[in-house]
Order: structure tokens, then C-alpha cells, then sequence
């Protein structure tokens, strides 16, 4: 390999690091806007939040649906690595599994409005279903084995049900400013501690 082939090698490495970066920027700013906004919120609000051209949005996500799919894959991917993350750096497995929760709920927020878009019958809907457990399921589980094993909360329920309670608390909890989904899950959460 000749030095200019190692120059071009080195320098296309930092750009396809850069085009990541940049996609998960707008990716991140959908995201906000959709938690704020709803699903159906102006592109080029989105493409104001993240700097960015609604030209450049459409170019990466042709259709509302491509983004939003690439929004929810993000978010899933941004939930499963922080569980692992937050149970090393954290000096209690309970408060790993309490912060990730909050993690969780947060992308339960941006999720409003991807049934009215994703219906069903779309293929799209049960993939990302499938996805969602495949990627979550594990890293909530680990995260309740960790807490058990430390006896800082009482075997009890399985990460699935633990999962389906808390996306049941938050069901409608954006149409409802009376309803603080947050501090019903805050209060599950703290109901699976061990009782000295």
C-alpha cells in the first residue's frame, strides 16, 4: 500500500465517523421533537433542532416512516447499551436498574404516535416489536438478576412484566397533563426493593 492509499484510508475513516455522528445528531433531535411534538411534527422543525437542511432529512429518510423507524431503532439502541454501562459504573445494581428505567420511560415518551404511523398490518410494526424485545428483554433482565443477586430487591417479576407494567403506566400519559406516569413508575420501582 502506497502512502497516499494510507493518507486516503486514514482520511475517509474520520468522515464515515463524522457521517455517524452527524446522523445520530439528527437522529437524537427527531427524537426530541417527537417527545415534544408527536410523530407528526413539522420536518423542518426537526431539521432546525439538528442544524441540518430539511433537504439533507429527506435525503437520509425518503419518507415520515423511514425516520421515524430509524428514530425508534436509535432510541432501542441508545437503551440497550446504557444498561450494561450504568450496571459497571453504578455502585448499586438498584440504582443501575432505577436509571435505566428512567431511560426506558424517556424513550416510551418518543414513542407516541408510532401506532397511528406504523399500523398493524405494516410488516415495519411487527419487526421493530420483535427488535424492541430482542434488544431490551435481555438488558432488563440482566439488570434484575444484578439487583436480586446484590439482595437489594426481592426476585419477584420478570423482565417482561416488569417492561409491559411500566409501558402500561405510561399508556396516554401525553394526552393527560394530570397524569404523571414518572412518579407511578418512580413508585413501582421502588416497591421491588427488599423490604429490611
Amino acid at each position: 500500500m502506497s502512502d497516499s492509499d494510507k493518507t486516503t484510508g486514514q482520511a475517509a475513516r474520520p468522515r464515515r465517523a463524522d457521517a455517524r455522528r452527524n446522523q445520530e445528531s439528527l437522529l437524537d433531535a427527531a427524537a426530541a421533537i417527537f417527545a415534544a411534538s408527536g410523530v407528526e411534527a413539522p420536518v423542518r422543525d426537526i431539521a432546525a433542532r439538528a442544524g441540518v437542511g430539511t433537504a439533507t432529512i429527506y435525503r437520509h429518510f425518503p419518507t415520515r416512516a423511514d425516520l421515524i423507524v430509524a428514530v425508534y431503532r436509535h432510541q432501542v439502541e441508545a437503551c440497550a447499551e446504557a444498561g450494561p454501562v450504568l450496571l459497571s459504573e453504578t455502585g448499586s445494581p438498584y440504582e443501575a436498574l432505577s436509571r435505566w428505567i428512567d431511560l426506558f420511560v424517556d424513550f416510551l415518551a418518543t414513542k407516541h404516535g408510532l401506532a397511528a404511523v406504523l399500523q398493524p398490518d405494516n410488516t415495519a410494526f411487527e419487526t421493530l416489536h420483535t427488535y424492541f424485545l430482542d434488544r431490551l428483554l435481555p438488558v432488563c433482565a440482566q439488570l434484575l438478576d444484578a439487583a436480586a443477586e446484590s439482595g437489594e430487591i426481592s426476585p419477584g417479576p420478570t423482565a417482561y412484566e416488569l417492561m409491559r407494567g411500566i409501558g402500561n403506566l405510561c399508556i396516554g400519559a401525553h394526552n393527560d397533563p394530570r397524569y404523571d406516569a414518572r412518579r407511578l413508575v418512580d413508585t413501582l420501582v421502588a416497591g421491588l426493593r427488599r423490604s429490611e
